[in-house]
């Protein structure tokens, strides 16, 4: 082969950038900016977004048709006069002038745009016609569309502030993508990101999300070889399966922390059933969840989780055990008990672990997990390397007051050899844990101050091992071979609802239809005592709640009072009953199957009877899913200890209750007619799982039915 000379070599080309071909690149990565409606008043917003943005290295173009020194006049003007295309447009006018400038903008070839402006829909009156008329400009013209009514959006590492808020100038860049509902949220999670030392690659505010949404959004970030960890805040979920979709697409390969608002809204939970989980916070939980997002409560979990995750992240594994490493007793002690509140697991260490540990530290220290080192001395480094290398850690965390006599930062960059992840804990004067914190960040460790703080951080690195381990089971199982007919219109009575359950392969108790006071006698004699009485109206959903069921019948004289009684109230079917052999002492649980208007079809499982009404300890999937999740579904129960037997009860068979939420879920999805189906209770005995009532809501739709829905 003739090589060339060197100075005429062909030039090699730069391999294409990840992102270069996404649809967010004009907005988030531009060659040139304009702010339209800008203004040298820095009171307003036109100025403080100019004031903001005049950091950014690209080109910035300033339009005000009033003009004045350095303004344009127009858009076209200012694309005119630019040596480079300008991608993005920064509307800084009010509502009603919006459209007009979007289709100025479209015109003159700017490809985005960000909208702060409010009085849109969520304003109502003129509002609403003023959104509609921005949604259609933006779609004639091509132009997407951030916002309206956010405070914007930036991008440190390029210094692109597009945000009115004066304090975004000091923003450092860091590993961190953020994704917000609020532009405020979106400000308060970088400023507390900055504080705890771990800052941005890009914070982005939805607002009201017209066009780009959540989901693009951690598409974007997804593929931004420079965004390690992603942090996300929800008030509304707007397309849940496309939420769901990217979520799942993110956690794959790097870590996604979530946040959702809206805890209270299952106050309406006892009124509305089942049905009052649509949409509902838990719901949106859950769901995010079974996508791989880690899930924190507050903003301070939120910043402590996903700026750990941003450091280090560990394999996946379906129970990771964790070590803890603590210089006093007394934090550690406070640590060790939060992580096993958390749900996290601290194996004793190893024999051989154990003895190593022995030639270290002193010998009245407790050496098997936590470690106590009664104050770090010259070999605390190797303490913690020889704990990391036990086989049954996963995860070490290190906890310790700012001393002379140790460097933590130094000692876990040691245990990193091991390529198990290591956080950091200190606390001590402000003084001496900045520095720890800069040393920290500059080595690539995960640092956190306080114990509450190493808490989160461990048991967010412990539930992204888990998640992750029960992403990669792919297998969500065949479809149910089972069959059944088109169901009617409205509500099935009990007795069809289980005659449905039969066909699924659910174990229902022996009952029997009666019309007639002497088919209840025989139905009595036939099926035995003590039995169950209940009007049978498809039309009433909680029997109990109008005294429609009689207990323990075990005669003749009670079975004639109860039919009587039961025929002689409003609402039964005639003088129908449903006569049923009453199953022995279980554990009650509720599974459910509905159709959620943003989610579609999803299974829920909790406790059953009055329990689910009170506490709402509910845990929730979307179908189709894997078997183990589905199996594992109730372990994300609050109460998950009653199901694995209390005071001589037998436990729950999850596998046995994962198989009745598969048959639940595939129901919705072979029967588009069926909006809910609802097991309550079902009851876990020592012969299995048995459904001792059901409802099934069916809509009075008739869409074509696929071969593979």
């Amino acid at each position: 082969m003739t090589r060339l000379p060197p100075d005429t070599a062909a030039p090699r080309a730069d391999p294409p950038h990840p992102l270069d071909a996404h649809t967010l690149r004009p907005l988030f990565h531009p060659r040139g900016v304009v702010v339209v409606g800008a203004s040298a008043d820095a009171t307003k917003l036109g100025g403080a977004m100019a004031a903001s943005l005049a950091s950014y290295p690209g080109h910035l173009a300033l339009v005000n048709t009033r003009g004045g020194e350095g303004l344009h006049t127009s858009v076209a003007g200012a694309v005119d006069a630019a040596p480079v295309p300008l991608d993005l447009a920064v509307l800084c006018v009010p509502a009603p002038a919006c459209a007009d400038v979007v289709r100025e903008v479209g015109a003159a070839g700017v490809g985005a745009a960000l909208v702060c402006a409010g009085g849109f829909g969520e304003a109502g009156g003129e509002g609403v016609e003023h959104q509609r008329r921005l949604v259609a400009a933006a779609r004639r013209a091509g132009v997407r569309l951030l916002g309206p009514n956010t405070s914007g959006f930036f991008a440190p590492r390029r210094r692109l502030l597009a945000s009115f808020v004066p304090g975004v100038a000091g923003l450092e860049p860091g590993p961190v993508g953020l994704v917000a509902a609020s532009g405020g949220l979106n400000h308060a999670v970088a400023f507390a990101l900055q504080r705890v030392g771990s800052g941005l690659t890009l914070g982005v505010g939805i607002g009201a999300g017209l066009d780009i949404a959540a989901p693009e959004v951690l598409d974007y970030l997804a593929l931004d070889p420079l965004t390690t960890a992603i942090a996300l805040h929800l008030e509304h979920v707007g397309d849940g399966g496309a939420l769901l979709t990217a979520v799942s697409a993110a956690s794959r390969h790097k870590p996604v922390v979530a946040m959702v608002v809206g805890r209270h809204d299952v106050e309406d939970f006892a009124r509305s059933h089942t049905g009052a989980l649509a949409t509902s916070w838990r719901t949106t939980r859950g769901l995010l969840r079974q996508a791989g997002a880690v899930l924190a409560d507050d903003v301070d979990e939120l910043v402590t989780a996903v700026s750990v995750l941003a450091r280090t992240r560990s394999r996946p594994h379906p129970d990771p055990g964790a070590a803890l490493v603590t210089a006093q007793a007394g934090p550690g002690l406070i640590v060790a008990d939060a992580l096993h509140e958390a749900g996290v697991r601290l194996p004793t260490l190893g024999e051989a672990t154990r003895r190593d540990l022995g030639t270290m530290l002193p010998p009245l220290t407790f050496q098997a997990n936590p470690v106590d080192t009664g104050r770090p001395g010259p070999r605390h480094a190797d303490v913690v390397e020889t704990v990391a290398r036990d086989p049954q850690v996963d995860v070490v965390a290190v906890y310790g007051l700012t001393e002379p006599v140790v460097d933590l930062v130094a000692a876990a960059e040691q245990a990193r050899r091991t390529r198990v992840p290591v956080v950091v804990g200190i606390d001590g004067p402000a003084g001496e844990v900045e520095p720890a914190r800069a040393a920290a960040s500059a080595a690539g460790i995960a640092f956190v101050v306080g114990t509450r703080a190493l808490t989160i951080g461990v048991a967010a690195l412990v539930e992204d091992d888990i998640l992750r381990y029960r992403l990669d089971d792919h297998d969500v199982g065949e479809r149910d071979g089972r069959s059944v007919d088109r169901l009617p219109a409205g509500g099935l009575t009990e007795a069809r609802a289980k005659d449905l359950l039969d066909e699924l392969g659910l174990d229902t108790p022996p009952r029997r239809v009666c019309h007639t006071a002497d088919e209840a006698r025989d139905a009595l004699r036939d099926l035995g005592a003590p039995v169950a009485v209940k009007v049978s109206d498809a039309g009433i959903v909680h029997k109990s709640d109008v005294g429609g069921v009689r207990l323990g019948i075990a005669d003749q004289p009670a079975m004639d009072r109860a039919f009587a009684d039961l025929c002689a109230r409003p609402g039964p079917d005639g003088s129908e009953v449903l006569v049923e052999r009453m199953i022995g002492p279980g554990v009650d649980l509720l599974v459910a199957a509905r159709r959620d208007p943003v989610f579609g079809p999803v299974v829920v499982v909790g406790l059953g009877g009055v329990a689910t009404e009170v506490y709402a300890d509910v845990a929730i999937a979307a179908v189709p899913a894997t078997g183990s999740w589905l199996t594992g579904l109730a372990d994300d129960l609050a109460a998950r200890a009653l199901l694995d037997g209390h005071r001589g009860r037998a436990g729950v068979d999850r596998k046995a209750l994962g198989g009745v939420l598969k048959a639940l879920g595939d129901l919705l999805l072979a029967h588009p007619e069926v909006d809910e189906i609802e097991v309550n209770p079902l009851r876990s005995t020592r012969d299995g799982l048995v459904a001792l009532d059901a409802v099934v809501l069916v809509a009075d739709r008739h869409p074509p039915r696929s071969s593979d829905p």
